[in-house]
């Protein structure tokens, strides 16, 4: 039986842009996830294999960067607005332009009094805390005498849009990355942390004040760390979390560094001043450690997964 081509479109999806607007000392990010999808006079690529009509889905994907630059993004609605007119209004084949966007909220970290004037200014506003992702966890272990409580948190994605460099790491013939003096630099944090509270005759600790000021602890070393590696970062957090929780003895993070590369805008005479980027989310690098009280014993698994 004869048959006919029906409903078709194609294009790239989920462009990963993220927009970094430099407002002097003050940083404000747009994190969007853009599919394009295009449909129009599509009939011979099908039936024959004729590319005539096709605009190449790599070329889509350097639209939604260069948009990025040359028209900013001042909401989602609007930059699709600006992609879809583009794609219909520029090649004759194409009479249909959908834009799925998702975006990705984040809030500015607030840093303690004493410590957010060590960069030199009077407030930390390049660093955000990704709204809706954090997910609270625990773990209680009792064997009718003693109690185990590991608590934590994952999902929790952070970012610093400067403060963070990355040199001066061992080079062999296979080594392609380039020496970084200002990067992003963000991380998925999965962290537990032991308290010390093991059996009733002690004094149980507040548990949500706990949780509150942990969270609170660990963002506030994660923005004001001057970070020339994500180690030095992650290190920086579990010692604040010490030095100001006495309920809890030990600490371990899993942190996945969340690379974001600069994009080449320059084929389309563009000059990208450290604005646009393409946020790669495998592979990455992934810094694990723990962090404990002197004198005390590890006791966390190295392996998370399960806990």
């Amino acid at each position: 039986m004869p048959t006919i081509l029906g409903q078709n479109q194609y294009g790239k999806a989920e462009n990963r842009v993220v927009k970094i607007t430099r407002d002097g000392d003050t940083h404000h990010i747009k994190d969007l996830n853009v599919s394009v999808a295009l449909s129009g006079d599509m009939d011979d690529v099908h039936y024959s294999g004729s590319n005539a009509n096709v605009l190449p889905t790599d070329t889509t994907k350097n639209t939604v960067y260069a948009f990025a630059k040359e028209h900013g993004i001042e909401s989602a609605e609007q930059f699709g607005i600006h992609l879809a007119r583009w794609f219909v209004n520029s090649q004759e084949p194409i009479q249909r332009a959908r834009i799925r966007i998702e975006e990705y909220s984040w809030d500015r970290i607030a840093t303690s009094d004493a410590n957010s004037k060590f960069i030199g200014s009077d407030e930390v506003n390049h660093s955000f805390v990704r709204q809706g992702m954090e997910t609270r966890v625990t773990q209680v272990t009792y064997d009718g005498t003693n109690w185990e409580v590991i608590s934590g948190l994952k999902d929790l994605v952070v970012m610093n849009s400067t403060n963070s460099e990355f040199w001066g790491y061992v080079k062999d013939k296979y080594t392609t990355l380039k020496e970084a003096y200002d990067r992003i630099l963000a991380t998925q944090v999965s962290a537990r942390w032991r308290f010390n509270w093991s059996d009733d005759e002690q004094r149980m600790p507040n548990w949500e004040k706990s949780y509150a000021e942990v969270r609170k602890h660990m963002l506030q070393a994660f923005a004001e760390t001057y970070s020339l590696s994500l180690q030095q970062t992650l290190y920086q957090m579990g010692s604040r979390i010490i030095n100001h929780r006495s309920e809890i003895d030990e600490v371990r993070f899993s942190l996945p560094n969340k690379h974001h590369f600069l994009v080449d805008l320059e084929p389309f005479g563009l000059k990208n001043d450290n604005e646009v980027y393409f946020a790669a989310d495998r592979p990455y690098g992934l810094i694990e450690a723990t962090v404990l009280r002197d004198g005390v014993d590890a006791r966390i698994p190295v392996d998370m997964t399960n806990l």
